[in-house]
């Protein structure tokens, strides 16, 4: 039996992923969106007639036409692929030597160190601050080659400040990510600047506000000598003609992304406030989730909660998020259910 050693050095203290046994409950730990199906990616799927024989465009020039007139871009300024999650292993694997130092925040998404590592860099971790902020000279000190933070931030929620953001691209040289996965939800973006610091990029995702993540559609958006050589560096042909086609439509139809931004801003207080009279202590959220510390053990109440049909995630093993639980803002009917749920729980303990 081959032992890890066998691995690249790198690699071998990776561990799977979030993987849970799923016996149809009800899902509030993943942030997908939860008014279902993007309905004009449906229906462009149900007209579908396609050559399946062919491969689709190289760079799929179709979706980055209809991002570059959603944005007022140019095409050259995207590069689209497989998830936002392929569009960080381009971005690692484009500006990345091995043993170079990359910077993320703690808090924040846990992959970033996967990939990292994956393209063999050195991951720096940086406390946020006490209101889970940047501290931009912490974050500078270690010169990291890249650095790479989410806004707004997943778990905690909020959005990172505009003006840390900007200091942090004019006083490094190196690339600087910003992961905005939830940037539909929040008010501010820096997809705007991308032609402003020739180090920026900006990641976008479909897998959220758009209810497409079983499609697998993701973007980069920077200035275009360093989104050409992302491309240079992405798969050709990694991104598959369905998937195209469905963002393609759901790009054209913004109508379903404001009904779903409306409901969660609708619906976020209302949540928050729920949580508070259960005891939670909750944390202020710029998207479509919530974080919240809870009134019991965290591990009894995720596990409370998934015996019950509810499946929430568990982030209360983690520095800086103890005993904390992170919660999709669902519709009213589905906050209800979990409330509820959550009461019976905490009661039951």
């Amino acid at each position: 039996m081959l032992t890890r050693d066998k691995m690249r050095s790198t690699t071998r203290s990776f561990e799977k992923y979030y993987n849970p046994e799923l016996h149809g409950e009800i899902r509030m730990d993943t942030n997908t969106n939860v008014l279902g199906n993007n309905p004009a990616a449906s229906a462009a799927l149900r007209d579908l007639d396609i050559d399946i024989n062919g491969y689709p465009n190289t760079y799929s020039d179709g979706l980055r036409d209809a991002l570059a007139e959603l944005y007022g871009l140019e095409r050259d300024n995207f590069v689209v692929g497989s998830g936002s999650d392929e569009m960080l292993d381009v971005s690692f694997k484009t500006f990345t030597e091995w043993g170079d130092t990359c910077v993320s925040p703690v808090p924040s998404y846990t992959l970033y160190n996967y990939f990292i590592e994956l393209n063999g860099g050195k991951a720096v971790n940086v406390d946020l601050d006490e209101d889970f902020q940047l501290d931009v000279d912490a974050m500078l000190a270690p010169k990291g080659k890249v650095m790479i933070m989410p806004s707004p931030n997943n778990p905690t929620g909020n959005t990172f400040r505009t003006k840390d953001l900007e200091e942090i691209l004019v006083r490094t040289d190196g690339i600087v990510i910003i992961d905005e996965a939830y940037g539909e939800y929040a008010k501010e973006s820096m997809i705007s600047k991308v032609n402003e610091f020739d180090n920026l990029i900006v990641l976008r995702t479909f897998s959220k506000a758009y209810a497409m993540a079983g499609l697998r559609v993701g973007y980069a958006v920077a200035g275009r000598s360093v989104a050409e050589m992302m491309t240079c560096v992405k798969i050709p042909y990694s991104l598959n003609m369905v998937s195209e086609i469905a963002a393609t439509a759901a790009v054209k139809d913004q109508e379903f992304i404001r009904k779903s931004v409306e409901m969660v801003n609708e619906q976020r207080p209302y949540l928050d406030a729920g949580l508070r009279k259960l005891g939670f202590e909750t944390f202020h959220s710029d998207s479509n989730f919530i974080m919240a510390r809870s009134p019991i053990d965290h591990a009894e109440l995720v596990s409370g909660l998934k015996r019950k049909g509810v499946m929430i995630r568990d982030f209360g093993a983690k520095r800086r998020t103890e005993n904390c639980i992170r919660t999709t803002i669902g519709t009213k009917e589905l906050n209800d259910i979990m409330l509820e749920k959550m009461a019976e729980v905490i009661q039951g303990c």
